[in-house]
């Protein structure tokens, strides 16, 4: 459940099946601030940001909102470490993409995928809150592909990933693409098991998200500059953004791409295979590691 929007009041599907089965039901209590303030001009404003919760919801104290949250959190990251213990044995690179809706997402994955044929074994985890139309567009290349319909659920979650993977034939040694709901508030929260989050921006969405939308930014680890063909066209600050992204996350990545015209595609894939190659070399790493204990132990013994 997310704590702001009580998403996980609605039903999920997983190719048109329920993986949950059961109800969620919780306590409400009454006691709540509403924060006012003004501006310098008078207008009034409200900000809902503030407590140790950093959100509101009707009925329930700061408090509470925090131990639920800390809750599903906890729950959730158990089944994110069975998640990612399952990609890396099968040494699969797992990459989280999240974005606004219209960012361009899944043309970027269709293209992603149909430069990776051959490569590497791809799949995909499709989430979207109705219909199959871009698990369709996906499988059309051919990847293996599961859809998850989230209702009225507004982002992914480990749980949902976990059994999605149960029907995925990923293959080994290759990548899985989880394609999050369009939304950069929620997903931000929810580990799934991933390597990596790799936040998708459209220049035609402005400059401005990754400071409107810090969380999502924060934990992002590259910042996919999408649509960079349609600049001349607009009034999009490219530097004001990257300096807003920055001041967020110094630490994100940032590539600047046309999944249309084909522009930056070679800079974006140089930095999957970078990422799957650092992948397998850890995993190589830790079983050398294993076997070094295994063999001092044996000579001890």
């Amino acid at each position: 459940m997310c704590n702001v929007c009580g998403c996980g009041e609605g039903e999920v599907h997983i190719d048109g099946h329920d993986p949950h089965g059961h109800d969620h039901g919780h306590a409400h209590e009454h006691d709540h601030d509403h924060p006012h303030g003004h501006d310098p001009q008078g207008a009034a404003s409200l900000d809902y940001g503030g407590g140790p919760a950093r959100a509101h919801a009707p009925g329930l104290s700061q408090e509470r909102m925090v131990t639920i949250e800390q809750n599903v959190l906890a729950k959730n990251d158990g089944y994110a470490a069975a998640n990612r213990a399952a990609f890396r044995e099968r040494g699969t690179l797992a990459l989280n993409l999240v974005s606004s809706p219209g960012s361009g997402k899944t043309t970027l994955l269709t293209r992603t995928i149909e430069a990776l044929a051959g490569r590497w074994p791809v799949a995909v985890i499709e989430g979207d809150q109705q219909t199959t139309n871009d698990a369709d567009r996906i499988r059309a290349t051919g990847a293996p592909t599961v859809q998850i319909n989230t209702g009225k659920g507004c982002h992914l979650d480990a749980h949902m990933v976990g059994h999605a993977m149960e029907g995925l034939d990923a293959g080994d040694s290759g990548v899985a693409f989880i394609e999050n709901v369009g939304n950069l508030v929620c997903p931000a929260a929810f580990d799934l098991g991933e390597d990596a989050k790799v936040a998708i921006l459209s220049v035609t969405e402005g400059e401005d998200k990754p400071v409107k939308y810090p969380d999502m930014f924060h934990r992002a680890d590259l910042m996919l500059l999408n649509k960079v063909d349609l600049l001349p066209h607009l009034d999009f600050d490219v530097d004001r953004c990257l300096e807003y992204a920055r001041q967020v996350n110094p630490d994100i990545e940032v590539l600047r791409l046309s999944a249309t015209s084909g522009e930056g595609m070679d800079a974006w894939l140089d930095w999957i295979a970078g990422r799957r190659r650092a992948l397998l070399e850890g995993l190589a790493g830790e079983l050398e590691d294993r076997a070094a204990r295994v063999r001092a132990a044996a000579g001890e013994g």
